[in-house]
């Protein structure tokens, strides 16, 4: 699901601009006329306003339970990892730094922009004397998108399910505990089917009313929109400092944050805020890579639609060169067409990991990458190509990224800048592009 933006009903050229180079902190204040929320709420009757004002109670909500709101988190070049991404002095990569965010990651951001919807939807309803039942949330997570849900969920003081596996990490668990959240531990049977057992249960409790509160875009699109808050930030300082991104490298679980990253510079692109799309680059680790594996069967369709050698998708540098075909030489319709054709066939691109995956980056293990088609068709339309670390590669960029900056950043967190290694070693980076790179959750 993909929503359509109309920059015209935005503002002009001139306001779009001043949104983005507004001195607003909070991104769901600044950004308050990209969201279908605020929209839906100006037509059911509530003024400007009437709209920041319900964000800011909600901000102050969050800030009780959390200790703080939602803000911009920064983003600059960090000269000292320049050359560990294979970038010529005085080159350096930009960190988007996450890791302050409220609940220690990028993840309320998705969940926020929902919460915004449900109140809007709440008011409309109990407005319009139709009336107002309150559903129970429900997520499944191994930890940090459970953590912001708890977080978002209590200061709106709504219910909220939890379904996580059994080695979910403690310290997340007592807090979960503390938020009140209902949590649900579920283990993999060998009886039960493929996938995820807490996606499962996930599944079934919206089957049964639930509404899922979740970082999924295929389950609630809503959540794409909150999770775009972050790539506008970066395109407020990239405008602020007159700069463009050539290479964005963004670590994929279950592929709603790339999601998210993808459709927002698009969009950013189409009201005229950036000249260009950066080349929107995957990370995953060799414990589970599903997203790489639909990327090489759609590609490999891609080429032999246009006479090439679909077979030649073997190994990194092949990717890299299809990749390089596809975007610049591939015809549109074709592109298209076969999108079209992985849509409607999905069980022959993204299946369930056979194994159960394992790394020490917990938080890109799903089974699944459930946006895996907007991940897969940014990756095409950009010239991106999926990146698959090792698991010394990952600790190697963790130990570089807590290093050489003062973030307690976890390995999940820094696996993009494991990705950026990697395409640096392959040649995929020039040594002066720009490099954005997503440091998405802090070290427990």
């Amino acid at each position: 699901m993909r929503r359509l933006l109309d920059p015209n009903l935005i503002g002009s050229p001139e306001e779009l601009r001043e949104i983005f180079l507004s001195a607003e902190e909070n991104p769901f204040i600044r950004y308050r006329r990209l969201f279908h929320s605020y929209w839906t709420a100006r037509s059911a009757g509530l003024s400007d306003s009437d709209y920041q004002a319900m964000v800011r109670r909600l901000d102050e909500a969050i800030a009780g339970v959390e200790g703080k709101g939602m803000r911009e988190t920064p983003f600059q070049a960090v000269a000292s990892l320049g050359e560990e991404v294979g970038l010529a002095p005085p080159g350096a990569p930009w960190i988007k730094d996450e890791t302050g965010n409220v609940a220690g990651s990028h993840k309320a951001r998705h969940l926020v922009g929902v919460m915004l919807w449900l109140e809007v939807a709440r008011r409309s309803a109990i407005e319009s004397g139709a009336g107002w039942i309150q559903p129970r949330l429900s997520i499944a997570s191994c930890g940090n998108a459970a953590l912001a849900a708890a977080v978002v969920a209590k200061a709106a003081e709504q219910p909220l399910d939890v379904f996580v596996p059994p080695d979910a990490d403690a310290a997340v668990l007592e807090l979960l505990g503390q938020y009140g959240a209902r949590i649900t531990s579920c283990p993999r049977e060998e009886t039960e089917g493929e996938g995820d057992p807490c996606y499962r249960r996930f599944r079934e409790a919206v089957a049964e009313g639930a509404l899922p509160f979740t970082c999924q875009g295929s389950e609630n699109g809503l959540t794409i929109e909150g999770g775009e808050t972050l790539v506008w930030e970066m395109v407020s300082v990239l405008l602020q400092q007159d700069q463009s991104l050539d290479h964005l490298v963004v670590q994929v679980g279950g592929g709603a944050l790339a999601s998210s990253c993808i459709q927002a510079f698009r969009e950013a692109w189409t009201m005229g805020l950036v000249e260009r799309l950066p080349r929107i680059h995957t990370v995953q680790t060799e414990g589970a890579f599903p997203l790489r594996r639909a990327w090489d069967r759609l590609a490999g369709r891609i080429l032999r639609r246009c006479g090439e050698n679909g077979a030649g998708i073997l190994d990194d540098t092949g990717r890299l060169a299809a990749a390089e075909w596809i975007h610049r030489r591939a015809p549109d319709e074709i592109v298209t067409q076969e999108l079209c054709y992985a849509a409607t066939h999905r069980s022959e691109f993204m299946w369930p990991w056979e194994e159960e995956p394992k790394s020490l980056a917990l938080g890109i293990l799903d089974d699944e990458t459930y946006d895996w088609l907007a991940v897969v068709e940014g990756m095409l339309t950009t010239g991106g190509v999926p990146v698959v670390t090792s698991e010394s590669v990952l600790q190697k960029a963790n130990d570089l990224a807590r290093s050489k900056t003062d973030l307690e950043v976890d390995p999940t967190g820094s696996a993009g800048l494991a990705g950026a290694r990697e395409l640096g070693r392959l040649g995929a980076l020039g040594a002066k592009d720009r490099v954005a790179v997503l440091f998405t959750g802090v070290s427990r």
